[in-house]
């Protein structure tokens, strides 16, 4: 999608997986999920140095070297796809620390600006979505624990991740979607 074409904004939620959780380490897959439900995930065909490996990574998100090579797409392709699709936008991570570490490797890696993208925490971003809902209807004194209750209520049904970057963006979505839907109620706002 062209710039000027580009939608209103809207939150994202991305997920990386990668080739292990060392410090050399380097993304494999991204995919991301708009607000709206568009979505769009991609294989990384890693950059020529990226050599980092763990069968122990391989075994729990059963991504391949040679699947990489076989079905991946140039990391730079993907890292100018991601600029164009996404500047601009809430993009929000559930461990932005490595998601973060895995954006700037293949904005780096693609000779992009490493901050070109800035992602924020999934955690932080639903709590103050919810305390803005919830503020409404709860005193300011009791604020702060009722949501963090109502989002420890909707943890406890939370599935286990995938670690499959776009089932885990799509459960990322599902539970600001949860916790809205529940703040929303509970504060007696429809919409």
């Amino acid at each position: 999608m062209a710039r000027a074409q580009r939608s209103k904004f809207m939150r994202v939620f991305l997920d990386f997986e990668a080739s292990s959780l060392a410090d050399r380490s380097h993304p494999i897959e991204v995919a991301w999920v708009f607000e709206d439900g568009r979505s769009e995930t991609h294989l990384i065909r890693p950059a020529p140095n990226w050599t980092d490996w763990s069968p122990v990574a391989e075994s729990i998100h059963g991504i391949s070297r040679a699947m990489l090579a076989r079905e991946g797409e140039r990391h730079d392709v993907i890292a100018r796809r991601m600029v164009d699709a996404l500047e601009g936008h809430d993009l929000l991570a559930s461990a932005p620390s490595w998601d973060g570490k895995w954006l700037s490797a293949l904005l780096r890696a693609a000779g992009l600006p490493r901050h070109a993208l800035r992602l924020r925490g999934t955690d932080a971003a639903i709590a103050e979505a919810a305390a803005m809902v919830l503020g409404r209807s709860v005193p300011a004194s009791s604020l702060r624990e009722s949501v963090t209750a109502l989002i420890r209520e909707v943890r406890l049904g939370e599935a286990i991740p995938a670690h499959r970057a776009l089932p885990d963006a799509r459960a990322e979505r599902g539970r600001w979607e949860a916790v809205m839907d529940r703040a929303r109620s509970m504060a007696g706002v429809h919409g």
